[in-house]
């Protein structure tokens, strides 16, 4: 089964905070957190369609600068999800910067900016390049279980948590995993190509069995094109299995409505990506900060069944330590209930 999604931290562990997930089979990625950016080529960063921001401390947003300068003058469109204050906070930082020549820009760059509330209802704005980045009212949306975002090949929901302040934890679901037997296409005549896209497609969208998919015929068969039912292309072809799921969870305190939330968002999860600021031995200092230990988020790995741990966001204090913070997450991870 090949992946859909590549993820990948943007920094070393002890850098800023921040995940890149590309798309495999799209010229398009997901950024989790505006940490410093530098380590991102400029193509990479182009490619960003969504970035979800779990709060707005400096190490999380720092990189927003960085984004907006290769974006500039671009017929580019991203769209930023973020906790209570967001949109003005974007506005500001927007409004730290003189605009009187964008006009004359080939492209108009535009951001789609939703700051959410804990009711789970989205109000967004629109700020243009060749406006000045005037804010232009989207008006709101209630959304549904925390979710943000729903395409036809996956979701990305919420869910928010506490740090002191209102954050949010993310996970990127892909709704079915649909793989091809090149064997069974073969002996029905039919042959590799294009079509498969957009049979992969109508199935992500949950198109109904009768529909009729144009399929290309092997040269043994004849060539050409024949028209053959997706739910028998389904049966006979296909296999459907649970596709992946990657969340992204930082900074946060450990109590138990924040464990509730993070189980029941990441339960599950193929790759948990989550924080360990601290060892164990300086717990009283991670409550303090309102951050979890390496023990802690491994044993959040482990009630929530996810497949892989992989933590992040160390403390610099740690310098040099790396390994016993990792080992301390998986003998978490892996201790018997």
């Amino acid at each position: 089964m090949r992946p859909t999604f590549s993820a990948e931290l943007v920094n070393e562990p002890f850098g800023d905070p921040g995940l890149y997930v590309d798309f495999r089979f799209e010229p398009r990625a997901l950024l989790f957190d505006l940490g410093n950016l530098a380590a991102l080529p400029n193509k990479k960063v182009l490619r960003i369609t969504d970035v979800f921001v779990t709060h707005t401390h400096m190490d999380h947003f720092f990189g927003f600068d960085r984004l907006l300068r290769i974006c500039l003058g671009r017929e580019t469109h991203v769209r930023l999800y973020g906790p209570p204050g967001f949109a003005s906070q974007v506005q500001h930082k927007l409004a730290a910067y003189t605009w009187n020549l964008v006009d004359n820009y080939p492209g108009d760059f535009t951001l789609e900016v939703w700051e959410l509330a804990p009711d789970w209802r989205a109000c967004g704005t629109r700020l243009r390049c060749h406006t000045r980045f005037a804010p232009e009212p989207l008006g709101a949306r209630q959304l549904r279980e925390g979710v943000l975002v729903d395409e036809p090949a996956f979701r990305v929901r919420a869910a928010f948590l506490d740090h002191g302040i209102l954050c949010l934890g993310f996970a990127l679901e892909e709704k079915m995993h649909v793989n091809v037997w090149k064997n069974r296409l073969a002996g029905l005549g039919l042959a590799v190509g294009p079509w498969l896209h957009e049979l992969k497609d109508l199935v992500g969208r949950g198109a109904p069995d009768e529909t009729l998919v144009r399929a290309s015929c092997s040269e043994s068969a004849g060539g050409g094109e024949r028209m053959v039912a997706l739910g028998a292309l389904k049966a006979q072809v296909l296999e459907l299995v649970p596709g992946e799921k990657i969340c992204y969870v930082t900074d946060v305190a450990y109590h138990a409505d924040n464990l509730q939330r993070i189980v029941a968002l990441v339960a599950g999860a193929t790759q948990l990506f989550i924080e360990c600021a601290f060892l164990e031995q300086d717990g009283e200092h991670g409550a303090r900060k309102q951050h979890l230990t390496a023990q802690q988020a491994g044993s959040i790995a482990r009630a929530a069944g996810a497949r892989w741990a992989i933590p992040f966001h160390f403390s610099p204090r740690y310098a040099g330590r790396e390994a016993e913070l990792r080992e301390e997450v998986e003998t978490a991870r892996r201790a018997a209930p």
